[in-house]
This record gives structure tokens, sequence and C-alpha cells, in this order.
């Protein structure tokens, strides 16, 4: 058997070597955050760590609108528009119907002076009254054809790439990432797997009222008007615990509405180390610049040592 010669036993292993010191989130800048994150997932992550964490238990949500994609204006907003204009292609006597008028005439004060319950009845008129099927193919038809009007680019890139850098991050020291979002579940369904490599079963979200059909040539989930759950703000920890069953290690809300206040309370509730992480909206000239009235979600970062990711200072790159 011939022995290697010792040099060129490390020429073929440096390389390697090489390659697994490489920044593993290069689309974040060097600071306290930064080597927060990369502390903590080599410490839950490693073997023989006092914080190592088995991989059944490494569990990760994420918030998606602020969080992981661009939420000015609301994508399933959009989405919601984008049906109006084709309910009413197929039926134009809609144009003179109410939420329908609005929409059509981009009539905001309408929704203004309407408020929430107007809104509500927009989101069920275009969200319900469908199959399961038949709502996934409008949502992906809706992906394919609409660009984002603030940013001028396709959908799928109103995503944040430093996100994307975390995720794959998490993914390879062995978490499972899940998404928590106050989105409807099947309308993220849809785009998570190819966006985030999340698994349509790792997505949590608000749901509408379904019943199955098997009839009339129909065997699907009908979508029915009104709301199961709402999952936002206090209900993001219960629908964790009926999703998942588990605390996450790790959870990733964004400053906007505090709505993900409570989920970052659940996972640091957790009995092994964790990390509560803060997208804050401070960059006008790339982003957005947004900030709660009462400032709860920062002043709570504050309070229970959360780490505010700042989009200005911490982030080189926002978009792909």
């Amino acid at each position: 058997m011939k022995i290697l010669n010792p040099l060129l036993l490390v020429l073929l292993i440096l390389p390697f070597r090489i390659h697994a010191q490489e920044d593993p989130l290069p689309s974040w800048n060097s600071g306290p955050v930064k080597e927060h994150i990369i502390a903590f997932v080599t410490a839950v992550s490693t073997v023989g760590s006092p914080d190592f964490v088995p991989v059944e238990d490494r569990i990760a949500t994420f918030d998606n609108d602020g969080t992981l994609w661009a939420e000015k204006p609301l994508i399933q907003g959009l989405f919601a528009i984008f049906r109006i204009n084709r309910m009413v292609l197929q039926n134009p006597s809609l144009k003179t119907k109410q939420p329908f008028k609005a929409v059509m005439e981009h009539d905001k004060q309408y929704f203004e002076k309407a408020g929430m319950p107007e809104i509500m009845k927009l989101f069920e008129v275009t969200h319900s009254g469908m199959t399961a099927t038949e709502f996934r193919n409008e949502v992906a038809l809706f992906f394919q054809t609409v660009k984002h009007p603030t940013l001028k680019t396709s959908l799928y890139q109103a995503v944040y790439k430093p996100q994307l850098e975390l995720l794959e991050y998490l993914r390879i020291h062995g978490f499972k990432n899940f998404v928590c979002s106050g989105g409807t579940v099947d309308f993220m369904r849809v785009v998570t797997d190819t966006l985030y490599n999340i698994p349509s079963e790792r997505v949590i979200g608000s749901e509408l009222k379904y019943q199955y059909v098997d009839s009339a040539g129909v065997n699907d989930i009908m979508r029915l008007p009104g709301m199961f759950v709402f999952n936002d703000k206090q209900e993001k920890p219960v629908s964790i615990q009926y999703h998942i069953g588990k605390r996450p290690i790790l959870a990733c809300g964004n400053e906007g509405g505090a709505g993900d206040v409570y989920m970052l309370r659940f996972c640091q509730g957790n009995q092994y180390k964790t990390l509560q992480l803060i997208v804050n909206h401070d960059d006008e000239e790339r982003e957005f610049y947004y900030q709660e009235k009462d400032n709860k979600t920062l002043n709570m970062a504050r309070q229970y040592n959360w780490d505010v990711i700042s989009m200005k200072n911490d982030w080189n790159v926002i978009f792909p």
C-alpha cells in the first residue's frame, strides 16, 4: 500500500478546511448580532458543549411578513387586489359593488373610513368560495405574473438575502426551520419551499374555515368564508404548541406591529439556551423606514435582552 506524501495530504485537505472556515453569513456585517448568532449556533450544535441541544429540539420559528420578505405593501394584500381584478374580469357586474368598486377605482379613502370590517370582507371574497386546488393555482399564477409595486422586482426577489443565509446556516447545523406568520397558511405554502427551503408541513399561519366536499365531481377541500385562526400576537405561541408541540430555541420576528413579541417570549421560556431576534426596519434608502408608535417591540427587546437586527447597520445586502 502506497502512503501519501504528508505535504500532498495537507494540500488535499486544505481546500476543505478553507471552505469550512468561510463566512456562513456573508450578507451580514460584522458586529454583536452576527457574533451572537454564530456563537449561539455553535454552542447548541457542538457535542460536548454545556449548551448542546439534541437535534430533535433544535426548532427555529420565523415570522414571514417583514421578517423573511418585505411587507410594504403586504404581499398577500397584493394578492387580494389580483383576485379582485380577475373576479371582475370574469363577472363585470361586480365592479359596481363594494368592495370591488373601491379596489377598481383605487379608492383608499373607502377602506380608511370603512375600517377593518370592509378589509375582512375583501379578504373573504378573494380567498374563499373555491377549492384548495383552485386557490393554490391562483396563488401560483399571482407569483408568476405580478411585480412588487415598490421594489419593481419579481415577488420572488422581495425576500431578504441575509435571512436566506441564516435559514441555510441553521439547516446545516441540524435546525428545523418553521414559518409562523399572520399570513394565511395556504397562501404561504405555495412558495415557502421555493423561497426558503421550508416544506409546507412546517408552515404555520392564519386559517380559513374548510369543508371537505365529495360530490358533483369535486373531491377536495372547499374554502369557506370566515377565519378559523388569526395567527398573530398571543395566538402564535398557541399555534406553535398545536403544530409543533415544542418551544423553539430560536425565534425571529420584526418590529412593526408587535405581532411577534409573544412568540419570542414563548421561545425564551425554553429549558435550553435560546436566541431571540427582531428585524428593525430602519433603512429607508434600501428598504423602508417604519416604527411602532408605542415602540412596544423595541422596548420589549431591551427589557428581555433580545438581539435587534438593524437593516441599516447589520445587513450589507438586503435583497438578492
